[in-house]
């Protein structure tokens, strides 16, 4: 969890500990996210992938963003909207916020 904007202590506490639940559900969504975008690179992106990487960036976006990493909730959101609208001319930038979005989580993860 981010500690930039600290509630009271004991708010912080609960939400430190719900963040350490919820890592195990947050790293799965990474790989499977990197995986969709490792498809896409590789042209091999089929439609079922691609609608649940859409779902999963939705996800991520709306739980990192309530855990206070904003930055990185905008770049998941970034990444559902390009896999919401997939075209293969989209793939460096997929790329490129994905490899933003680890670097963002790098110690939090």
């Amino acid at each position: 969890m981010n500690p930039g904007s600290q509630p009271d202590p004991e708010i912080f506490a609960l939400l430190q500990d719900l963040w350490q639940r919820h890592l195990p559900s947050t790293r799965e969504r990474l790989e499977l996210l990197e995986q969709a975008v490792h498809k896409a690179v590789s042209n091999t992106l089929d439609e079922d992938t691609r609608v649940e990487a859409q779902s999963v960036a939705h996800k991520l976006s709306g739980n990192l963003g309530m855990f206070g990493y904003k930055d990185a909730g905008e770049i998941a959101g970034e990444i559902e909207h390009l896999f919401k609208t997939f075209v293969p001319s989209a793939t460096p930038q997929l790329t490129s916020y994905m490899e933003r979005l680890r670097v963002l989580l790098q110690g939090h993860i």
